[in-house]
């Protein structure tokens, strides 16, 4: 049994752990569309449970991350989000690049797995690319 620190869902813990260098995985909130082929870490259970920001901190405690993409439309949507998210990634050393939200869906296509929150702030999703801890 693992101790009481880190994640607890075994299949994000799977996920994260076979996560390499530049490999990606997509936070979400509830109504991002998760692309065929990609794994999905459904943690959804009712409208924000969990929220977005508790599942995005409990994979930045757990992954190495180099780089950040989100969709531009939080800007103006959800300030109060980007906000929060700007904060987590600055503390690890990773600015976000922000694009459309057409081409942040398309660029999910190319992710490892999909962490599913049950987030309902609008365009609270980030495109993490793993680092390397040496």
């Amino acid at each position: 049994m693992r101790r009481n620190s880190g994640t607890l869902n075994g299949q994000l813990a799977r996920v994260i752990s076979e996560t390499g260098h530049t490999d990606q995985v997509v936070v979400t909130d509830a109504g991002l569309p998760i692309p065929a082929g990609v794994e999905r870490v459904d943690l959804a259970l009712t409208p924000g449970v969990p929220a977005f920001l508790d599942v995005l901190d409990a994979v930045l405690d757990e992954l190495e991350v180099e780089g950040a993409l989100l969709s531009e439309e939080i800007r103006e949507t959800s300030p109060q989000m980007l906000t929060e998210i700007e904060q987590r990634l600055a503390a690890r050393g990773v600015t976000a690049r922000l694009v459309p939200h057409t081409e942040f869906k398309a660029a999910t296509g190319a992710a490892r797995a999909a962490v599913r929150s049950g987030e309902f702030t609008p365009y609270a999703n980030v495109l993490l690319t793993a680092g390397v801890v040496y």
